[in-house]
């Protein structure tokens, strides 16, 4: 079957920002479908005797939200294979992407954590003043062939396609992305553009040097190649975001606070600003340049502690606290902002073990949002509050952050 083409009505969005269509009783991921579209779509995996996948090579009866891509590169009308990725919601129109990562999120949560929990997901805005959601990301990766030739990967896939333009990107970015040239010896080049200074390369894996991030009145120094948020408004919409999910009337600045996968302490920040400079918190990353700048980064609170390790070895710790320390434990708040694969069991059974009030969890994958809630939800926390960001339009990409309380 693969490399044929067969005729698909998709029928609902799935994680990962594909669709869901039948052929024959048997469930096909179709890529490039919106929901309620029949496609002609070219199978390239049947691998799986449950489900195979396939990518849409024509559009037989559109969607009503099916607009032009944003990038003209990704576009229907190209080969799937010479379609470069990174913009896979791009064909479908803003507002009805964010009904689609909607339905994700609160799928997810009924699924695999028993909640029914509709979430409208917010936008935010761009500096950009092309199509609706593009001129966002202040960092783009590109990737270089053999021939010395750069530009991101196709879909799925680790072959470098060509371009002429990065419509997501902010204009500084766009600008400075060396498109035309050719490079050799290297992998990767960065393009970024942070929010001090103007934009840079980063060619291949060149030592890494400092720039300065401001969100609202503060500056954060975080490394050029390090993790830093790439939608330009994102930063400070989860300062924000985290500040009003942390209920007042259960936060204790004396408490053992938390802030684990803490990076360069925007998080921990945001705590700090919201509540005053003698807050005690302690931000945990494995990172140790990230924890080096989150140093400087909250040197304003006197209680801040910055700690290098693993969060899921640094957590086994916090059962051989002292009693007074268990006391302040279970009185505190933790912020977790974990990587896209979750906080995980392990580590939220160590965490909830100590009885923290509340919990802030900042999550870029629904998926896993939802598993680590219903783990939440069995070691005793409550789903209070949610909200969702579209700190990524034109990808299947969404940020959740939820309010969760000790029952």
């Amino acid at each position: 079957m693969q490399g044929r083409e067969v005729e698909l009505e998709a029928t609902k969005i799935a994680h990962g920002g594909i669709s869901v269509a039948r052929l024959d009783g048997r469930v096909v991921f179709v890529s490039d479908a919106i929901p309620g579209e029949t496609v002609m779509a070219r199978i390239t995996d049947d691998a799986k005797p449950s489900f195979w996948r396939a990518e849409t090579v024509r559009v037989l009866e559109p969607s009503p939200h099916r607009q032009a891509h944003v990038w003209a590169e990704a576009s229907v009308d190209r080969d799937p294979d010479d379609r470069p990725g990174g913009a896979e919601f791009g064909h479908i129109e803003l507002a009805h992407q964010r009904e689609l990562k909607s339905q994700v999120l609160s799928e997810g949560l009924q699924r695999m954590a028993g909640l029914q929990r509709a979430v409208e997901v917010e936008p935010l805005a761009a500096p950009g003043e092309g199509l609706p959601g593009t001129g966002w990301r202040t960092r783009v990766r590109l990737h270089v062939a053999a021939g010395g030739t750069v530009g991101p990967y196709a879909a799925r896939s680790h072959r470098v396609i060509p371009v002429a333009d990065l419509p997501l990107a902010i204009a500084a970015v766009r600008e400075a992305a060396p498109l035309r040239e050719t490079f050799a010896g290297v992998d990767t080049v960065d393009v970024l553009a942070p929010t001090v200074g103007g934009a840079r390369l980063v060619i291949g894996t060149q030592k890494p040097t400092v720039v300065r991030e401001r969100v609202g009145d503060r500056e954060f120094r975080v490394d050029d190649t390090g993790f830093w948020q790439v939608h330009a408004g994102a930063a400070l919409a989860l300062t924000d975001a985290v500040q009003r999910a942390i209920d007042p009337e259960l936060f204790d600045p004396r408490a053992a606070n938390l802030d684990l996968y803490g990076g360069v302490g925007l998080l921990a920040a945001a705590v700090g600003d919201r509540f005053g400079r003698t807050v005690r918190i302690t931000s945990v990353e494995s990172d140790a340049r990230a924890t080096e700048h989150a140093a400087e980064n909250l040197a304003d609170w006197l209680g801040a502690a910055v700690v290098t390790a693993r969060v899921e070895h640094w957590v086994r710790s916090l059962a051989d606290a002292s009693a007074g320390e268990l006391a302040r434990l279970a009185a505190a708040t933790v912020v977790l902002d974990p990587p896209r694969s979750g906080a995980g069991k392990a580590v939220l059974e160590a965490v909830s073990a100590v009885k923290p009030v509340q919990i802030v969890y900042v999550a870029c994958d629904p998926i896993a949002f939802a598993r680590d809630v219903a783990i939440l939800a069995g070691l005793g926390y409550r789903l209070e509050g949610l909200r969702a960001l579209d700190l990524f339009p034109n990808t299947h990409h969404v940020e959740a952050i939820g309010s969760l309380v000790r029952e």
